[in-house]
């Protein structure tokens, strides 16, 4: 069986905890896509001359963090003061709470008309880990986490799921505040110290470095390898199975 030391991972360790977009799927891609057609749509009805949503708003705003949150921060950054609304708003109202919602009707469209793509390197390292004996868990700001799990297939290598779903019921925080990521430590029985987290987000790492855990992995997707690191992420990895001990 192999040791935490062979998965690149300090010796003590008992759990990881993987975010989900972005580190084990592809649907940051599809986020990202989604973000900026609601918000570039939402600019333009508003002042065309404001500029459009772009890779560095969703790594800066919106990037592993709760719907509504990110639609705060975003229009926030760009200086505009919107109503809060409610939770049942329509995709078209012009509220914190009705965007969020436009946005995630477009991913679930997306996810729908084309299913999900896994990182396979992530998913093998991730069955390396279990192999290893290893506890896991998703922790994620996806209200949509267990069905992107489910529709990547490797449902089966997850012990625990924190979503947005989860989040929302327990009230916790979203990242970059530690809550979720305390939590999935908390349902697998382990210790911050005793865990390892792995984000592509720099909220995520933020994290996973507030929550005392014992080592943070960064996932470069998108070029951000030192923003990650200096986020807190005690390595950064263009895919997870680059940390495998034998180098395949």
């Amino acid at each position: 069986m192999a040791t935490p030391r062979a998965l690149g991972l300090p010796d003590g360790v008992r759990a990881c905890l993987f975010d989900l977009d972005g580190v084990l799927t592809r649907t940051a891609t599809v986020h990202m896509a989604a973000w900026k057609r609601t918000f570039d749509e939402f600019l333009r009805a508003t002042d065309p001359a404001l500029p459009e949503f772009s890779q560095e708003d969703y790594n800066r705003y919106v990037d592993g963090k709760p719907r509504a949150d990110g639609v705060r921060d975003f229009l926030a950054g760009r200086g505009l003061d919107v109503p809060e609304g409610s939770a049942g708003d329509g995709p078209d109202a012009r509220t914190v709470q009705g965007i969020a919602t436009r946005k995630n009707e477009l991913v679930l469209r997306e996810l729908d008309e084309h299913g999900v793509e896994v990182y396979e390197g992530s998913v093998r390292y991730l069955r390396a880990v279990k192999e290893a004996g290893l506890a896991t868990a998703v922790v994620t700001a996806s209200a949509n986490g267990e069905q992107v799990v489910a529709a990547g297939g490797f449902a089966d290598l997850i012990d625990t799921r924190v979503d947005g779903v989860v989040a929302a019921r327990e009230g916790l925080r979203g990242k970059p505040a530690p809550d979720t990521f305390l939590a999935g430590a908390r349902a697998l029985g382990v210790q911050p110290h005793e865990a390892v987290v792995f984000e592509d987000a720099l909220a995520g790492v933020a994290a996973g470095r507030a929550g005392g855990f014992a080592f943070v992995v960064g996932v470069d997707r998108v070029g951000q390898a030192d923003e990650l690191a200096s986020s807190g992420a005690d390595v950064v990895v263009p895919d997870l199975d680059r940390l495998l001990g034998d180098g395949s």
